[in-house]
């Protein structure tokens, strides 16, 4: 029987028992939580003893949604323009060509990262860095890229297809060929045809895994695991296999937008589950793109575009029909559907459907996912609430960046509702389940103590970005405790897996995560530059710093 003793300042994130001094972990669960006298004595005389003496130990963090290929791509497989932060296209070339010198072997070249703004760019910016092979940039946000003109030429994309697309999703130039921007569905289209080896993509996985520990999750959702490979599912299973899975991943399934067959979906997914599921990587649900981004003007709005009346967006799964009965069908399965939902028309659309969905299933607890939730009316907040569906909201993306970001918003769907950005604060009134989540590596960090910090505060802490962020929407802060409940219980009931994760207690997986501060008391200055200590997963440290 293996044994550890973990000691230190434990939050446990159980009501009835919200501190300790000490546990006790047998075969990867909890034995014991309570005093380190007591811990020893129930403990054998050759069990591994783990003191983490004043830091703080929390239950193993919990990401609601992510993309883990993406992220382990980005990490060793692209150039990253996500160090730039704001729109530097002079800097974005030097990097771009630097990666080009250091991967002569590459038949073709992805940058990602891209921060959009107001500067409009076309293929004639990348066919000046490089017009030998396919070069395509992606914004950090990943619904648009940007291709010179060897990449076009590559990926088929042509005045014809610009045509059958549409103009809001391939940009033509004045003669009706595309100028090299596309958008949401040409790019996920684009992204699967991309060259990745099967080894690639385990490689990736790996690369992703590494990253999640030492930022000090456990747990993540991977949410449309198959969008960027389409072997992925398979390779995460290979991987757990191979008893190289540390990181418990908690799949959704992609669905085509406005799926022919709703049942046959569910179908295909449940069989996926039933193959592919194992201990470390378990399918439990279908994600579905309801929209695209109000940076690229495909957000699904409840009104116009201040900048362009008569458009409120893009509908990409836009039939009520088919998505009841998709919600209705994964509910057979004992599965959720997940959605990308940005736009308050998208949310609004979305929660109509669950709740036509439930008075055919009686199912008020399927715990239906929406994230992104940029805007949300109040009306719609009470809905959620009364769905049982879960907010997944990312406090990462509060601030108010003004010189780009925020002014550009401000110019796409007005003042007013730019200051009302994403609340956190009325869903947890309205009773819901609310989740963090980073959409990493579409946003550029995964990080514990700044969604603590950016929770409460609604900004950016003072050193980043220059100091130039400013709080948004305050009156929808919420607490520390919010915060971690977020990042833990929540996110597990998210998944139905409240019993096994979430909270430090009696029979539950022993995931822990270390860092050197008090999320709970200590200032909110000092949250901010908290340093994780150790992950630990089924009671073996798995990182270190």
């Amino acid at each position: 029987m293996r044994e550890s003793i973990i000691l230190g300042n434990i939050i446990t994130m159980d009501e009835k028992r919200p501190f300790a001094k000490a546990a006790l972990v047998k075969n990867g669960v909890f034995a014991y939580i309570g005093s380190a006298e007591e811990a020893k004595k129930l403990a054998g005389t050759d069990a591994q003893v783990l003191d983490y003496g004043d830091n703080y130990i929390y239950p193993g963090f919990l990401e609601s949604h992510c993309h883990g290929y993406f992220a382990g791509d980005r990490a060793i497989g692209q150039a990253n323009l996500g160090q730039v932060g704001l729109t530097d296209y002079a800097k974005y070339r030097e990097i771009i060509k630097e990666f080009i010198a250091m991967n002569p072997q590459k038949t073709l070249y992805l940058a990602a990262g891209w921060v959009e703004s107001d500067e409009y760019v076309s293929k004639a910016y990348l066919d000046d860095i490089c017009s030998e092979k396919p070069l395509i940039m992606q914004t950090g946000g990943g619904h648009s890229m940007l291709l010179n003109t060897k990449a076009l030429e590559w990926a088929g994309i042509d005045a014809a297809y610009a045509k059958r697309m549409g103009y809001d999703m391939v940009h033509v130039d004045v003669q009706g060929d595309p100028d090299g921007y596309i958008c949401e569905n040409p790019v996920m289209e684009l992204i699967t045809k991309l060259p990745t080896t099967f080894e690639d993509a385990k490689n990736y996985l790996l690369a992703w895994q590494d990253l999640a520990l030492q930022s000090g999750f456990t747990g993540v959702a991977d949410a449309g695991v198959e969008i960027f490979y389409k072997d992925c599912v398979r390779a995460y299973h290979e991987l757990e296999k191979e008893g190289k899975l540390k990181l418990r991943t908690y799949a959704y399934l992609l669905s085509p937008d406005n799926v022919a067959d709703p049942k046959a979906e569910v179908a295909r997914v449940a069989a996926d589950r039933a193959k592919y599921s194992g201990e470390y990587f378990n399918v439990v649900g279908i994600k579905a793109f309801l929209d695209g981004v109000t940076e690229a003007h495909t957000g699904w709005q409840n009104q116009d575009y201040a900048d362009q009346p008569g458009y409120h967006g893009v509908e990409r799964f836009n039939d009520h029909d088919k998505m009841v009965q998709l919600i209705v069908e994964a509910d057979k399965e004992g599965m959720a559907v997940h959605v990308h939902s940005e736009g308050g028309g998208a949310t609004h659309f979305m929660l109509g459907c669950i709740e036509d969905a439930e008075k055919i299933t009686g199912d008020l607890d399927q715990r239906n996912v929406l994230a992104h939730l940029h805007f949300v009316t109040d009306e719609d907040v009470r809905r959620m609430g009364a769905t049982g569906s879960v907010p997944a909201v990312a406090p990462l993306w509060t601030a108010k960046i003004p010189g780009g970001p925020y002014e550009q918003e401000v110019s796409y769907v007005g003042k007013e509702l730019t200051d009302q950005a994403y609340p956190i604060k009325s869903f947890y009134d309205a009773g819901a389940n609310v989740v963090f989540h980073s959409d990493y590596p579409v946003s550029p960090m995964m990080n514990v103590q700044f969604s603590i910090y950016m929770a409460e505060k609604r900004t950016t802490p003072e050193y980043m970005l220059g100091g130039i962020c400013q709080p948004r929407n305050i009156k929808e802060a919420i607490t520390r405790e919010q915060s971690l409940r977020a990042m833990t219980i929540n996110v597990a009931r998210q998944w139905h897996q409240e019993h096994r994760m979430g909270s430090i207690e009696f029979g539950k997986i022993a995931n822990m995560t270390v860092f050197d501060c008090d999320f709970l008391h200590d200032d909110i200055e000092k949250v901010a530059q908290a340093n994780i200590v150790a992950t630990i997963v089924d009671g073996e440290e798995v990182f270190k710093a």
